[in-house]
């Protein structure tokens, strides 16, 4: 395994987000889940990311959470703020409180509602972003499953040679492993943070520089332990893995964010974590019970 030498490393879970009733952040929950991450062995948390249904929430409310999580003692270089939303002046506006708060590194999708989108847009994008002048550390947000566009190649190289102080990382959540090691191995001084979590440890040993996932909710210790021996995870470690991962998709179509919310009520005894935000949906009783059964089994 290479020693990373990259500006943001280790394990930053893409937090899940509490609802409360009228579908706005609940506050006191989302800081004490934070904390608890923390406590386990996280290097820092990523807010509002997809697991945490940001683009959902308005981006003032975004940056009101982030400003509540200061207050409660959480130190700005532990966390990561999704900066994507559709217009550019809202990216902007996030930016630009990440700045103030001292985040780590801001996290940006490409922006997904045109089709078509070519790399030269996308850099000019980028690149608009970066010289508001916050000079906030960006990494660059890899879902095409998700956005439908990604970061090509070309697009990443050209813009680590415009903004090199800025574009520090990539979060790959392509799924593919391979697409995951050849940006480690393509860029090395790329900071490669994998989403999908079979896949961290196997780029982590091609130079990758750690994980933003969701899974890091449920079982932080477990991502710990695995990230700390990346060539060396127990089988038990691997099929605990998978069993929890495999509840994600018991059906198909349920939304993943629901069956870790689920989870995670199972986990904590706290049925308030059940609420998404529309336009997601809870899981049905029948799956809710499979996903507890299940969630059960692996304890």
């Amino acid at each position: 395994m290479k020693t990373p030498s990259h500006a943001i490393t280790g394990l930053w879970p893409a937090l899940l987000t509490p609802v409360q009733v009228d579908g706005s952040v609940d506050v006191w929950r989302m800081i004490a889940h934070g904390k608890r991450m923390l406590i386990a062995g996280s290097d820092g948390l990523t807010l509002f990311g997809t697991t945490g249904e940001g683009t959902s929430f308005p981006v003032q409310q975004r940056i009101a959470v982030a400003d509540q999580f200061i207050a409660a003692g959480v130190r700005g270089d532990q966390l990561v703020i999704n900066l994507t939303a559709l217009a550019r002046d809202d990216v902007i506006a996030l930016t630009s409180h990440a700045v103030k708060i001292g985040a780590k590194a801001g996290l940006l999708m490409p922006p997904f509602y045109y089709n078509g989108q070519h790399d030269a847009g996308l850099i000019n994008y980028v690149s608009e972003v970066i010289n508001a002048g916050t000079g906030l550390p960006i990494i660059l947000y890899h879902f095409p499953g998700l956005s439908g566009v990604g970061w090509s190649q070309a697009a990443i190289t050209e813009l680590m040679q415009k903004h090199p102080k800025e574009v520090i990382g990539i979060k790959d959540s392509s799924a593919n492993v391979d697409h995951s090691k050849m940006l480690a191995q393509t860029f090395p001084k790329l900071a490669v943070l994998v989403g999908c979590e079979p896949d961290v440890m196997p780029t982590q040993l091609v130079g990758g520089a750690g994980s933003i996932c969701g899974l890091a909710n449920i079982a932080p210790d477990l991502m710990r332990r695995m990230m700390d021996v990346p060539a060396g995870v127990s089988a038990a470690d691997d099929k605990l893995m998978r069993d929890l991962l495999a509840l994600l998709s018991l059906e198909p179509g349920m939304p993943f964010v629901s069956a870790y919310k689920v989870m995670l009520a199972e986990q904590t005894g706290d049925d308030a974590w059940l609420r998404v935000r529309a336009p997601l949906t809870p899981l049905t009783e029948r799956q809710e019970q499979a996903v507890r059964e299940g969630y059960r089994k692996t304890q």
